[in-house]
């Protein structure tokens, strides 16, 4: 017999595909930012600048991986190089105006997807997703140590 978990794990599986959300070639035609970037500067945004070192320990990615991706936003003109604030020795990236704009004309895409596809849901039912999904994201973060800030 196949039990709930197995279910969420089909599930989950699918609503991995489902890119259309948010990227373009697979992704939303007018998407702007690579997932990668997206999660990026959703990161620095709302805990402010972060060093390399901070952004892999967040991420569990290896340094390598994020050099690439900052270098990325950074060629755009969506982060910026600073010294620490707070005075330490590691440079910090730091989210710019335009990587702001950008990012807050994906999400604004996003948020109208996701309102076209939960058109006949109840108000009720939205929040009851919303608090599920937060619930099951923030016991995975609970697990892998790594909590993601949030609003």
């Amino acid at each position: 017999m196949v039990g709930a978990t197995h279910e969420v794990e089909y599930e989950q599986m699918l609503l991995s595909r489902h890119t259309f959300l948010s990227q373009r070639g697979g992704r939303g035609k007018d998407s702007v930012l690579e997932r990668s970037a997206y999660i990026l500067l959703s990161r620095i945004r709302l805990q402010g600048p972060m060093s390399i070192g901070e952004l892999s320990d967040a991420f569990g990615l290896d340094a390598s991986t994020l050099n690439r991706q900052t270098a990325a936003a950074m060629r755009a003109g969506f982060v910026e190089r600073i010294p620490d604030p707070d005075g330490g020795m590691a440079r910090k990236f730091r989210i710019t105006e335009e990587g702001a704009r950008v990012l807050d004309e994906d999400r604004e895409r996003i948020v109208q997807s996701l309102d076209r596809v939960m058109s006949d849901w109840p108000e009720e039912d939205i929040a009851a997703f919303a608090a599920y999904l937060k619930r099951f994201n923030t016991d995975i973060e609970r697990l892998g140590g790594r909590p993601w800030p949030r609003q």
